[in-house]
């Protein structure tokens, strides 16, 4: 079946693109109703209008209140009736109001293998510490920073020698092929969400 999808974002929107593309490939069977972004001059929001995607910026004295913001964003997602939300380089927490309209159904994109390296400096942190795999995960987002039951991951290397931009580029370049994959998961009504917090990935049907 297909899903209707709200964007979150902050910054360039790559992850954004990505979506769009698989969606136009056909890869993905889904549509983005709306792109919200928390910057009013996030690259991203150019993407989503050059793809002719509705959009909402939400100021900077907006997030003054974060619950506040987060109850007009949930308002605008339900009024797209947005199937799942989908933080795409979302540089800020969601809470409760948008948490319990949309009960594990809010998709966040990290880029290390959770538990692994938490936080806003995951790419960086994980090369300082001299690891020679790190990653990229999809999971459901909660009320907790980077946790949330784990839908998909996928390592990337950690090469000898390689530039801290080098590695960058090749998880983002990981992050665009798992996210929309992910997502049809979640199209394909594949997905379930167990009582102990963890994810069980159904088959595909014949």
């Amino acid at each position: 079946m297909s899903i209707k999808l709200g964007v979150l974002l902050s910054g360039s929107g790559t992850n954004l693109q990505a979506i769009i593309d698989a969606i136009q490939s056909g890869a993905l069977d889904a549509s983005v109703e709306i792109v919200i972004s928390s910057r009013p001059s996030a690259y991203g929001l150019v993407r989503a209008q050059k793809a002719g995607l509705q959009t909402m910026t939400l100021s900077k004295e907006v997030y003054d209140d974060p619950l506040v913001a987060d109850a007009l964003i949930a308002a605008e997602l339900k009024k797209y009736d947005v199937d799942y939300v989908v933080m795409a380089g979302y540089m800020r927490m969601v809470h409760a109001p948008i948490l319990d309209t949309f009960p594990n159904r809010v998709v966040n994109l990290h880029p290390a293998l959770l538990p692994s390296f938490r936080g806003a400096h995951a790419i960086q942190d994980a090369y300082d510490s001299g690891v020679k795999v790190t990653g990229v995960t999809v999971h459901f987002a909660d009320s907790r920073y980077d946790c949330g039951p784990i839908i998909a991951q996928q390592a990337v290397p950690v090469y000898e020698d390689e530039t801290i931009e080098e590695l960058e580029a090749r998880i983002h370049k990981t992050e665009h092929m798992l996210y929309p994959a992910t997502l049809q998961l979640l199209a394909e009504n594949r997905v379930r969400v167990q009582d102990a917090g963890t994810v069980k990935i159904l088959p595909a049907r014949k």
